[in-house]
C-alpha cells in the first residue's frame, strides 16, 4: 500500500492529506513555518460543511525527517512559486527499496503536480522521471495557522490525473482509486495537458478577483483574457479540455465564509501570488508564438505593483481596472455588446468546452404550461425557467403583475440553473424572444456581461436541421455566481412619467392596448401621458419569428432621441423593446412595473 507524503500544507495539501488519514491511509503531511507549528502542537482543525474534525496527521519539516521507501508518493501541493525549489529539496533523496537496495526519489518515486498553470510539470520533469499532472478543484482556505475551511460538496475535492507526457502508467490508476477512497472526486484523464489548459482558462480569473470587487466591468475584462488566451493557445497548438466536475460545487460552511481564490488569499496573506504562473504563462506562451497579450501582461504587472504597494486584496475599483485595461466596454450599458446569437453559432459554441448555460424560458400570457412544452422538446442540455417564479417577485399592484425579484431570489434561482460565475448564457423561447428577453434583461440587470438570445428561438434552431432533447433535463450542477442588482437602468412610476419631457418613453404593448380600445388585464385602459406606441410585433421580421436586421431597428426607431425609457403591460415584453433597441445601437431603461402597476394607482393619469 502507498504511503502518500504531501509537500505543502496550504489549503489544497492539508485538504487533501486530510482526507486520505481520515481513511486509514498512511500520510505524511510535509509543513513549515507557524502551520508547522499549530499541527505539531495541536492537530489540524478540519472545518467541512458536514462539521468540525480534529485530526492527528503525522507531519514534518522537509525530507530529512523522512525516510523514503519505494512504496512512497509525493504529491507536490506547495504554490507553483515554490515548485522549483521543491523539486530541487525532494528529488535527490535517497529511497530504499523492497528488495535492499536502494534509489533516489528522482528515478524511484512518481511526483504528482497539484498546482494551477501549465509550468509546474516541466519543472518536476527536470528532475523526476514519472510525473503525474493534475487538475485540482477545491474551494478551500488556509487563513489561520492549524485550520483550513474547505467547502467543497458532496465531496471534498475533484481531481484528474495523468501521466506527462501521456503513456500508461499503473500508479494513476492506483492514485486516483485512494484518493476515492478518501472520499475526492478523482479520476483518470487521458490527456491532462489540456485538462490543466482548460483549467488555465478558468484560473484567469483569479488575479483579477485578488485585485478587484465583481462587477460588470471586472467580467468583460475576464473575457478579453480568455479570447487573448485562446489566440495563444491556437498560435502554440494547444488543446483546452473544460473538466466536467459533475455534482461537484461550493457549499456553506457555518461561521466561516469562503475567502476567494488562492491568489486572493496569497495577497491577503501579503505572500507572492502565483499569477506569474496564470496570467504570466500566457504572456510566455504568446512572446514564444508571436501572439501579443497586452492583457495579460498589464493584469500580472498590476498584481506585482499591488504586492509591492501592500494593497489590500479585492480593494480596487473599476476606475483602477480601465486604467489597467483601457477600452473595456462601460459597464451599465446593453447597447456595447452583442445581444443576439444564431442557431449555428450556437451549436458551435456548445460544443466547445467553455459552453454556454441554455436556459429555456417558455412563457406566454394565458399558458401556464410552459414546463410541458420543455418537455415536449428543448434544447439539449438546456434548463427550464419559470418566469412568473423565478424571473419575478411576490404580486403587488404597487409594483405590477411581474415586480423584479429580489436579487437575492434570482441568484438562489440561477445557482439551481447552474450558473456559475464568469459563464456565458444563452435564452430562447417559442414565441420569438418575448419571454425569453425578459430572463435575459434580468440576468444582465443582476451583473451577468455575457447574455445573449436566440434569434428566432426553438423554431429557428429546428430550422437548421438541429435535433431537440424531450422528457426532463437532468438536475443541474448548483452554480456558484454572484449577482448585484443594478448594473441596467430602470425608471420609478415618477420618472417614467417625467421622461417624455426630455426623451421617449415607449409603450411596448398592442397598439390597440395604447390606444385605450381594449384593456383584457390590468384596471384601466390607456397609456402614459406623452408615450409612444412602439408595439413589440414590430421588432420580428414578417411571418418569422427572427429579429429584424439593426439596419431595419435602426430605422424603427429613427424618431427615438434623448434618454429612452420603456414599459409593456407588466415588464416582460418591454426587455424585447430593449433587446431590440440594443440591436440598433440604443440603450433604454425599464419601467418595471409598467401599466399593470400604474394603471393600479388611481393618482396616475391616463391618456
Amino acid at each position: 500500500m502507498s504511503r502518500y507524503v504531501v509537500i505543502g500544507a496550504g489549503a489544497v495539501g492539508a485538504s487533501i492529506a486530510a482526507e486520505l488519514h481520515r481513511a486509514g491511509i498512511e500520510t505524511v503531511l510535509i509543513a513549515r513555518g507557524a502551520q508547522l507549528a499549530a499541527l505539531r502542537e495541536r492537530g489540524l482543525t478540519y472545518l467541512r460543511p458536514d462539521g468540525e474534525h480534529q485530526l492527528r496527521i503525522p507531519v514534518a519539516a522537509g525530507p530529512d525527517e523522512v525516510d523514503l521507501t519505494g512504496d512512497d508518493v509525493l504529491l507536490l501541493a506547495t504554490k507553483s512559486t515554490g515548485t522549483e525549489a521543491a523539486v530541487r529539496e525532494w528529488a535527490w533523496r535517497p529511497v530504499k527499496l523492497a528488495d535492499g537496495g536502494s534509489g533516489l526519489a528522482a528515478t524511484e518515486l512518481p511526483m504528482v503536480t497539484l498546482q494551477n498553470g501549465l509550468a509546474n510539470e516541466r519543472i518536476a520533469l527536470r528532475s523526476f522521471a514519472r510525473v503525474i499532472g493534475a487538475v485540482v478543484w477545491i474551494p478551500a482556505t488556509f487563513a489561520v495557522p492549524g485550520e483550513v475551511v474547505n467547502h467543497g460538496f458532496p465531496a471534498p475535492a475533484a481531481v484528474w490525473l495523468g501521466r506527462l507526457p501521456a503513456q500508461p502508467d499503473a500508479a494513476v490508476a492506483r492514485i486516483a482509486a485512494d484518493l476515492r477512497r478518501g472520499g475526492i472526486l478523482a479520476q483518470e484523464a487521458g490527456d491532462i495537458a489540456a485538462h490543466k489548459a482548460g483549467k488555465l482558462l478558468g484560473n484567469l480569473v483569479n488575479t483579477l478577483d485578488a485585485l478587484y470587487a465583481p462587477s460588470v466591468l471586472r467580467d468583460a475584462a475576464l473575457q478579453r483574457l480568455k479570447t487573448e488566451a485562446r489566440a495563444v493557445y491556437a498560435a502554440a497548438g494547444i488543446e483546452a479540455v473544460q473538466p466536467d466536475p459533475g455534482d461537484f460545487r461550493v457549499a456553506e460552511v457555518p461561521g466561516r465564509a469562503r475567502a476567494g481564490n488562492s491568489t486572493r488569499q496569497s495577497l491577503a496573506r501579503a505572500a507572492t501570488p502565483e499569477t506569474d504562473y496564470l496570467d504570466g504563462e500566457i504572456v510566455l506562451l504568446g512572446r514564444l508564438h508571436g501572439v501579443d497579450t497586452p492583457a495579460a501582461a498589464a493584469v500580472q504587472a498590476r498584481l506585482h505593483r499591488a504586492v509591492a504597494e501592500g494593497t489590500p486584496a479585492a480593494s480596487l475599483d473599476d476606475a483602477d481596472l480601465s486604467a489597467t485595461l483601457p477600452g473595456l466596454p462601460r459597464p451599465g450599458r446593453t447597447a456595447d455588446r452583442p445581444v443576439l446569437i444564431g442557431a449555428e453559432e450556437l451549436y458551435r459554441r456548445v460544443a466547445q468546452p467553455d459552453a454556454p448555460l441554455l436556459l429555456d424560458v417558455r412563457w406566454a400570457l394565458g399558458d401556464p404550461h410552459g414546463a410541458e412544452h420543455y418537455r415536449a422538446g428543448h434544447l439539449p442540455g438546456a434548463v427550464y425557467v419559470d418566469l412568473d417564479t423565478e424571473l419575478a417577485g411576490p404580486h403587488a399592484p404597487s409594483a405590477g403583475r411581474h415586480p423584479l425579484p429580489p436579487v437575492e431570489q434570482l441568484q438562489a434561482a440561477a445557482r439551481r440553473w447552474g450558473l456559475e460565475q464568469n459563464r456565458a448564457v444563452v435564452v430562447y423561447d417559442n414565441t420569438g424572444g418575448l419571454a425569453a428577453a425578459r430572463a435575459w434583461w434580468l440576468l444582465r440587470w443582476a451583473g451577468v456581461s455575457d447574455v445573449r438570445l436566440l434569434d428566432g428561438g426553438l423554431a429557428a434552431w429546428g430550422a437548421a436541421g438541429y435535433g431537440e432533447a424531450t422528457g426532463e433535463a437532468r438536475t443541474p450542477v448548483p452554480g456558484d455566481v454572484v449577482l448585484t442588482a443594478g448594473h441596467l437602468p430602470t425608471l420609478t412610476a415618477d420618472e417614467a412619467a417625467a421622461l417624455p419631457t426630455g426623451g421617449t418613453l415607449l409603450d411596448a404593448r398592442a397598439a390597440e392596448r395604447y390606444r385605450g380600445e381594449v384593456e383584457p388585464i390590468d384596471p384601466r385602459a390607456g397609456h402614459i401621458p406623452g408615450a409612444v406606441s412602439a408595439p413589440t410585433t414590430g421588432n420580428l421580421q414578417d411571418g418569422v419569428p427572427l429579429f429584424r436586421t439593426a439596419e431595419d431597428l435602426r430605422e424603427r426607431f429613427a424618431e427615438v432621441s434623448g434618454p429612452v425609457g420603456v414599459y409593456c403591460g407588466s415588464g416582460v415584453t418591454a426587455a424585447h423593446e430593449i433587446v431590440a433597441l440594443a440591436v440598433a445601437g440604443i440603450d433604454a431603461a425599464l419601467y418595471p412595473g409598467s401599466w399593470s402597476a400604474w394603471s393600479a394607482d388611481p393618482s396616475r393619469p391616463v391618456a
